[in-house]
């Protein structure tokens, strides 16, 4: 299909955002960018939120996965699954009880200063390279498909696109992002759900064919059971249980949204619905792996892992899927970037720079810091995407699991601190070390866990373990309270 044609579709869909983001942020102020006015729909948080956490991750390459690991991403899902219930009714009455508009002012009320700026600075350095890296794996697959065809530049594809973001972004902040992630997840889903029909069509497969197909070739295999594999079933639930409560309930970009819902029930009301939908989205995205490789098979195609999807869509489907797909594609890069650079821009603003509390400021001066602080995240994106051009592009996956294992462990052992014990910590510099020492000596226990513990390999529950090892420090540092501490 015509590169150009493809590429007129996706101005198009922009211009559609673009009058989104004119339309929701009329009238709007510091308070709507950065909570939306507390007057947000839970039941268009709860749809939105399924395009911020899918991403272009898990929209090109989950469905590559399933011919090495067939539908063991499941056992994950499961375990995210779980976790949002932690989420709901264990984080998010806390947030409200403490009418937080940033999660990590919890720290700073429980702690004091250090552990508050230490663990919005986690929050950041992990979202400013997973955004990122997320960012770059779908517009490399634009650059590919599309825009190497129109002689365009990487760097050129790169500042159009997150100067596209900064657009909608700039003015409605949250206001505008819970409609517009409610728009790109339609499209996302949109583009999923024609897909599998229509291979399904070509194929012709009901539903039943396409399960036992697929069971043939051994792709609905779920549970591992090799206890030292990083994939055993044990590690995958549980890991995917707390990278949940770390990525999502302890995440100032996912926790926006939610708090500016109207009251604890709707916004509680939002993530269980959402945890139910998302496991019946992430199935589909499986089943549409295993259907595109039985057609790459009768094809005789050799694309697989993040070429698969792309590569049939746009080369061997009728220009309509091919469409359909590009927008989708599209729809699941501006969720992972929209509200991460939103995110990013109020936990700087009032984390790190204290803009809500310096009184002496007014709301004009406080907005003009505000979108110089989102100008300013929106080039470092730029830079980073950069880097990981640079970078060999097979290892952007590894870089998000990791890059969540390191950062959000000190952001669970903080909060679990804090709030399952009552001991007191000095506000000062041993916090931070045990929240920097803790992931470095995970660095090493990754390294070499194979070689010190007969072959066991760490896996998603790298995080887990980042957490529990930085608790371990924290209590150590710590000291009894005798009564006199506030668990809030």
């Amino acid at each position: 299909m015509s590169a150009t044609l493809l590429f007129s579709f996706v101005l198009a869909y922009f211009l559609v955002l673009l009058a989104v983001a004119w339309y929701t942020s009329r009238g709007s102020n510091n308070e709507s960018f950065f909570i939306g006015n507390r007057s947000s729909n839970w039941m268009l948080v709860s749809f939105g939120m399924i395009g911020t956490s899918l991403s272009g991750v898990t929209f090109v390459s989950v469905p590559g996965t399933v011919a090495a690991n067939a539908f063991g991403y499941f056992q994950v899902v499961t375990g995210y699954f779980l976790g949002y219930f932690v989420v709901a009714f264990v984080l998010l009455p806390l947030y409200y009880r403490l009418n937080l508009t940033s999660i990590y002012n919890y720290l700073q009320q429980r702690f004091g200063n250090t552990a508050y700026k230490t663990g919005a600075l986690f929050f950041i350095i992990s979202r400013v390279l997973g955004a990122t890296a997320r960012l770059y794996l779908v517009i490399n697959v634009l650059q590919l498909f599309i825009l190497d065809n129109l002689h365009v530049p990487f760097p050129l594809t790169t500042f159009v696109i997150l100067f596209m973001i900064l657009l909608y972004t700039f003015e409605g902040g949250v206001k505008t992002i819970v409609f517009t992630d409610t728009l790109q997840t339609t499209f996302m889903l949109l583009g999923l759900i024609v897909c599998v029909i229509y291979i399904m069509h070509t194929m012709d497969f009901s539903f039943g064919q396409t399960m036992q197909a697929l069971s043939d070739k051994g792709y609905t295999r779920i549970l591992n059971t090799d206890y030292k594999s990083g994939g055993f079933f044990l590690k995958q639930v549980i890991g995917g249980a707390f990278i949940t409560i770390g990525m999502t309930g302890l995440d100032q970009e996912m926790m926006q949204k939610n708090i500016s819902v109207k009251n604890l029930k709707d916004s509680q009301k939002n993530m269980v619905t959402f945890s139910f939908v998302l496991v019946v989205v992430n199935f589909l995205f499986l089943l549409l792996g295993g259907l595109l490789y039985l057609y790459a098979s009768a094809n005789n195609l050799a694309a697989k892992g993040d070429d698969l999807f792309p590569t049939i869509a746009l080369n061997y489907l009728p220009p309509f899927v091919s469409i359909i797909f590009i927008i989708g594609l599209i729809s699941a890069l501006f969720p992972s970037a929209d509200g991460a650079l939103t995110a990013l821009t109020s936990s700087f603003c009032i984390d790190i720079l204290g803009l809500r509390r310096r009184t002496g400021l007014n709301e004009k001066q406080q907005k003009k810091t505000r979108l110089t602080v989102h100008l300013v995240f929106a080039i470092l994106f730029f830079l980073c995407v950069m880097i990981f051009k640079w970078i060999d592009d097979k290892s952007i996956i590894d870089i998000i699991l990791k890059v969540a294992g390191y950062t959000y462990g000190p952001l669970l052992a903080l909060f679990s601190f804090g709030i399952f014990t009552n001991r007191k910590l000095s506000d000062g510099w041993p916090v931070l070390f045990v929240c920097l020492a803790a992931p470095v000596l995970c660095f090493f226990l990754s390294a070499h866990a194979a070689e010190w513990l007969g072959g066991y390999q760490v896996g998603i529950e790298l995080l887990l373990i980042n957490a529990l090892i930085t608790f371990t420090g924290l209590w150590m540092v710590s000291a009894p309270s005798n009564g006199t501490v506030n668990k809030i």
